[in-house]
């Protein structure tokens, strides 16, 4: 990380447990780079509120996520049960990390439009098929997602959405311009999805990627997208607000 001029980080969960949570909260209790860690609690729990108080006490808890897109009700975001959970986030300035496939984007911009008041970060453009070179209806619906001034969308897991062993600069530059035309510089942040980035590149042409296509924006702008974002949006603390990369 730091060798690509990175020097904080936000490390997010893959495994839906609560012991991931803790794992991660060690990790970071033992390594200044990390930030903040973004962890997993059941959010449909009964009592979910609960569980958060508990949880409200480490520090570097700035978030959840859940693996929606593995759900297989597309509208698992706006379920009674989840949005019960999602609502009880905000009292104690939780975040909320969405991933999803292109196919759960109606639900996903329904919760973001339920709770206005409620952060959340849409991790990886929702995943669209740049394998496939498809683009629609997914541009229109990252497009309504970036009219919420709560969504923010992190750069990342794009690799491996392409072909992992033939990919090209330009493959991603349509998805890119949608993400930056819908959300400004304002609400983007670069994210490595490391490790799972190596299936089809390295730390280094991740970040690469993501430079290359901002390459004509102002120093602040770059700033921004590189950390100061993240920084903002997970209420990192004041030393954190250089560069960030999120998992």
């Amino acid at each position: 990380m730091a060798s690509n001029g990175m020097d904080a980080s936000v490390a997010v969960q893959a495994d839906q447990s609560e012991n991931e949570t803790f794992f991660l909260l060690e990790l970071a209790a033992q390594h200044s780079t990390i930030a903040g860690v973004v962890g997993w609690v059941c959010l449909t729990a009964p009592d979910v509120a609960e569980r958060l108080a508990r949880l409200a006490r480490f520090e570097k808890l700035r978030g959840f996520r859940h693996i929606a897109q593995s759900e297989p009700d597309d509208q698992f975001l706006l379920r009674p049960d989840f949005t019960r959970g999602i609502a009880s986030l905000r009292q104690f300035q939780f975040t909320y990390d969405i991933l999803i496939y292109p196919r759960q984007l109606p639900a996903a911009l329904g919760l973001i439009e339920k709770f206005p008041d409620q952060k959340f970060v849409l991790d990886h453009l929702a995943k669209p098929r740049i394998r496939m070179g498809e683009s629609s209806p997914w541009t229109e619906y990252m497009r309504a997602m970036g009219a919420n001034p709560n969504a923010y969308c992190k750069l990342s897991g794009l690799l491996t959405e392409a072909d992992w062993h033939h990919w090209r600069a330009d493959d991603f530059k349509l998805y890119l311009d949608v993400a930056f035309d819908a959300f400004g510089t304002d609400r983007l942040m670069f994210g490595s999805d490391w490790p799972v980035c190596l299936l089809a590149g390295s730390y280094a042409q991740v970040k690469e990627l993501i430079a290359g296509h901002a390459q004509n924006l102002s120093v602040e702008e770059k700033d921004k997208i590189f950390g100061k974002n993240a920084a903002r949006f997970y209420g990192l603390a004041a030393s954190s607000h250089g560069s960030a990369a999120q998992g």
